[in-house]
Order: C-alpha cells, then sequence, then structure tokens
C-alpha cells in the first residue's frame, strides 16, 4: 500500500531523487521490491518540495499514475530542491477524491505521507473521531483513511506537540481500534523528517552532516541503507538519524549512533 521517500541535503534535482535511481520511487510504482501488500502503486502520486526562504512548500499531485505523466518528467528534470517528501499511491478504495487524497498532504511548513491503511476503514476509526474538532473533520482534504490519519496528526501540531508525539499517539490510538492497520508515517518540515514504521517496511539513508533519506525501501544498492525495525519512530535531520521504540515515542532514543 504506497510508496514514499523524504530526503533532507544539498539542493539536487527532483529526479535524481526520484526517478533516476535504479529502484526509485518512479520505478516503485510498479516493481517495488519490499512492498509486502500490493504490487503497483497506479492510483495517483505526488511530491512536495522546499525553496530557500520559503517556509511552505510548492507540490505537485495527480490521480494517475507517475510514469504515465510526461509533465512531471519535465518538472523532476529542472526544479531542485534540498527537501523534499514523494510518494506513489496505492489506494484503499480505489478511485476516492481523485489527486486530493494523493500525498503528501499539506499544512503551513508540514508536509505529509502514509504508507498502509486503517483496517475496517471507516468503521475501526470511529471511536477516534470524536478527538478531532467538527471543523477540521469537515475540512478533511479527502475522503480517505490517510487523510483521517493526517487529520489526528496536524491537530496535535497545531496544539503544540513535538513530531515525534504527534505521530506517535495516533498510531498507538489507530492500531489499538484497528489492531491489523499499517501505519507507517512520514512527515517533514523542512529542517527534520520524523517516521514511524508499523506493518510495513522502512529505510534510511545518512551521510552526517550532509544529508539524509527516509524511504518505504531503498532506491539502489548502497551499502549505507539500514532497515528500520517495526514498531519504531525515527526522527532526523541533515546531521543524521535517531531510533526510538514507538511504545513510548517520547523515550530517550536508543543508542544506535548517528550514521
Amino acid at each position: 500500500m504506497c510508496r514514499h521517500l523524504a530526503y533532507l541535503g544539498p539542493e539536487e534535482p527532483l529526479g535524481r531523487l526520484l526517478v533516476e535511481p535504479p529502484h526509485g520511487l518512479y520505478r516503485q510504482s510498479w516493481a517495488p521490491r519490499r512492498q509486502r501488500y500490493g504490487t503497483v502503486n497506479a492510483d495517483g502520486f505526488g511530491v512536495g518540495w522546499y525553496a530557500p526562504g520559503d517556509p511552505a512548500p510548492a507540490r505537485y499531485r495527480r490521480s494517475g499514475p507517475i510514469w504515465a505523466d510526461l509533465s512531471f518528467a519535465d518538472l523532476a528534470r529542472v526544479v531542485r530542491s534540498g527537501a523534499v517528501l514523494a510518494a506513489v499511491r496505492d489506494a484503499t478504495l480505489a478511485g476516492a477524491d481523485a489527486e486530493a487524497a494523493a500525498a503528501p498532504f499539506a499544512a503551513g511548513r508540514w508536509l505529509f505521507s502514509h504508507n498502509g491503511l486503517i483496517a475496517g476503514w471507516p468503521d475501526a476509526a470511529a471511536p477516534l473521531v470524536s478527538a478531532l474538532p467538527p471543523v477540521e473533520l469537515l475540512s478533511l482534504q479527502a475522503r480517505t483513511d490517510s487523510a483521517f490519519v493526517w487529520a489526528l496528526v496536524l491537530h496535535r501540531l497545531r496544539a503544540g506537540q513535538p513530531p515525534q508525539r504527534a505521530l506517535g499517539e495516533p498510531v498507538r490510538e489507530l492500531a489499538r481500534a484497528a489492531p491489523a492497520s499499517r501505519l507507517n508515517l512520514l512527515l517533514s518540515d523542512g529542517d527534520t523528517i520524523t517516521a514511524t514504521a508499523w506493518g510495513d517496511s522502512l529505510w534510511y539513508r545518512a551521510e552526517p552532516g550532509r544529508s539524509t533519506v527516509v524511504a518505504s525501501e531503498p532506491y539502489d544498492d548502497d551499502p549505507l541503507w539500514r532497515e528500520v525495525p517495526d514498531r519504531t519512530v525515527l526522527t532526523a535531520s541533515r546531521a543524521g538519524v535517531r531510533l526510538a521504540p514507538l511504545e513510548d515515542p517520547a523515550a530517550v532514543p536508543s543508542k544506535e549512533p548517528c550514521r
């Protein structure tokens, strides 16, 4: 169910991050190597990126497969950024809400993606509806499980919670309400990346002080790639990566050094 990627580092053309790698997000749209559920991610795609001096990211999203969009090929060749979040989509419910349902979702400086599904959607998520003010429910960007997860995360960010907690709390609550859910979340503000591994693959590649990539799966065979254990929250910057058990996202990071 979907593949996504976030990057922090020196400015690169979008194509160098998403299209050119031998197993990049572009190829993962039809031939992922480590996707555990589904094999084709053709129900939409999106990329968000940050420009110097502007905290609000730009986005390009479409409802069809990334390989069929010739305009994206041109855009990816010339647009450069040092902070990117992108996703290709395998819809829980095909056809729902067109490109409005395609990640990344955005609000202010934040970009967000969900790889997975809420099991038993929408019935299983009903107990969590009361956590959101009515106006936030009425403002959902799409009628999908991913848009609902984003609303839960954004509500916490707006309340001042740190990203690690804003992702970790909804994951635990949704996992209690719908235990078979897959909840790999990815969040960036252009300076940091926060992600959860819950039910599907997650990897990172870090060159401390230079760049960090967090992705559903490696886009090449570089030995720097490391797999994130399941039920983990990851926090990253250009300086490196920290991992902590997702059961307690406020815990002190693990002893694994920044790489």
